[in-house]
């Protein structure tokens, strides 16, 4: 889709559409985060193994969004705009964002299979802990990223001539 736009302001719009479908997918993997860590608090042994199964589909689209879709084209953004310093930004924070992938792929591990989940279901809460702790710090590295990456460049976006091309 944005590699068929032709000036820097569609490139733009495009991505400001992707990184808005994104954090869209965040906050809903969040909501689906709070109910879980609810019921555990609640009751952990009721606790229906459907949420957590919800809660890491949620998790791994996310993540995967966000390796596959959206830092590229970031990235892409930042070559685009000829910014070299906000690419080598990038480049310190994505090294910076692979623990936290590291958790959550660990976390998937763990909990994926219903035989591992059932097993696994008294760590469910210090497993939740961690992944509190770890997306918050995602979080706000993906903030730096979305800031550096592309809202700095809205106003060249937008005084940008509509028949400047893209390379």
């Amino acid at each position: 889709m944005l590699e068929e736009c032709t000036t820097a302001a569609e490139r733009f719009r495009g991505v400001h559409q992707l990184v808005d479908r994104w954090l869209d997918q965040r906050r809903e993997m969040l909501v689906c985060f709070m109910d879980l860590h609810e019921a555990c608090v609640n009751d952990l042994e009721q606790l229906e193994m459907t949420r957590v199964n919800r809660f890491i589909e949620l998790l791994m689209d996310y993540i995967s969004a966000g390796h596959f879709e959206v830092y590229p084209q970031l990235k892409e953004e930042g070559r685009v705009f000829e910014d070299t310093a906000a690419l080598a930004v990038c480049e310190q924070l994505m090294q910076r964002l692979e623990p936290s992938t590291e958790l959550v792929l660990s976390f998937d591990e763990d909990f994926s299979s219903p035989t591992r989940c059932q097993h696994y279901r008294a760590r469910l809460p210090e497993w939740l802990a961690r992944l509190q702790q770890g997306l918050t710090e995602r979080f706000a590295l993906e903030d730096q990223l979305i800031q550096r990456l592309h809202a700095v460049h809205e106003p060249m976006a937008q005084s940008a001539p509509s028949g400047q091309s893209v390379s």
